[in-house]
């Protein structure tokens, strides 16, 4: 009859499959506040943001797709939250085909839902415009000859929300919420010293080592890495949401997946010290 130690050996993969997924949904149902302990980085984008005089109008340039919304959704929301807490102006606009749409979410249940702003007042979709580095210099220089309509069909020219508006060098602070190319990189390159705009940014995770230079030379006022830098955001604006709750998920992932490495190099050592295989 095999010993505990021999059935432990022998434990069925899915086992440890189905306890890591629960180690995982319990956070996300019910958040177990895990410490989070924003990074200066993380502290510059939302410093960015809380410095700005109320009625600031901002830039928003929401540069990814659905593929990367667990990491970068939650970033997007919450610097509207914290824009709207502001009485802030946001002009939202993206380089990246699929991404209006989230935008336009985000401005519909936060913007409209939670604070009572006013499209084409207090915030405005100006959608998806092809062109990459080229549209980026001329939105810099004219905002209404490259967007002059919005993603509701209305005429830019009309829209309250950019009159006095001509080109980026007339805004507080752009934040770009990026996955890639083109994204924060080719913005600091495009905007950021031609027309003197303070820029925060958020990106994947795995985009953080190359970003982290222009925050350290100060062409960027904040970055958020990735899941960990939504959730350091959210911790910072006093707003927990999405990321808190994954970074809870994924923390107790990690737990479950040590706890397993380590039973199972002990197991090793007591089977060998018994003289199995």
């Amino acid at each position: 009859m095999p010993s505990t130690l021999q059935r432990l050996e022998n434990l069925d993969r899915r086992v440890i499959f189905v306890v890591v997924f629960i180690a995982i949904l319990i956070p996300l149902f019910f958040p177990l506040g895990l410490a989070i302990v924003p990074s200066p980085a993380a502290k510059g984008f939302s410093k960015a943001i809380e410095d700005l005089p109320a009625g600031s109008t901002v830039y928003l340039a929401a540069d990814y797709d659905p593929g990367s919304l667990p990491e970068l959704q939650p970033m997007l929301e919450t610097a509207i939250r914290q824009l709207c807490r502001k009485n802030c102006k946001i002009i939202g606009a993206s380089l990246w085909p699929a991404c209006p749409p989230l935008v336009d979410a985000a401005f519909r249940r936060i913007a409209i839902g939670e604070y009572g702003k006013t499209d084409g007042v207090d915030f405005v979709n100006l959608g998806f415009k092809e062109g990459r580095e080229l549209v980026m210099v001329q939105v810099g220089n004219d905002i209404r000859a490259v967007y002059p309509v919005d993603t509701q069909g209305r005429s830019t020219r009309d829209l309250p929300i950019l009159q006095g508006i001509t080109g980026l060098g007339d805004l507080a602070l752009m934040i770009n919420i990026s996955a890639g190319y083109p994204g924060t990189r080719e913005w600091v390159q495009q905007v950021r010293s031609r027309f003197n705009l303070p820029m925060v940014s958020g990106c994947t995770a795995v985009s953080t080592p190359e970003y982290q230079t222009y925050f350290q030379s100060g062409q960027l006022s904040g970055l958020l890495g990735g899941l960990a830098g939504a959730a350091e955001y959210e911790t910072l604006a006093g707003m927990p949401g999405t990321a808190s709750r994954g970074m809870d998920a994924q923390s107790l992932g990690h737990l479950a997946i040590i706890f397993f490495i380590i039973g199972g190099n002990v197991i090793y050592f007591l089977r060998k010290r018994e003289g199995g295989a």
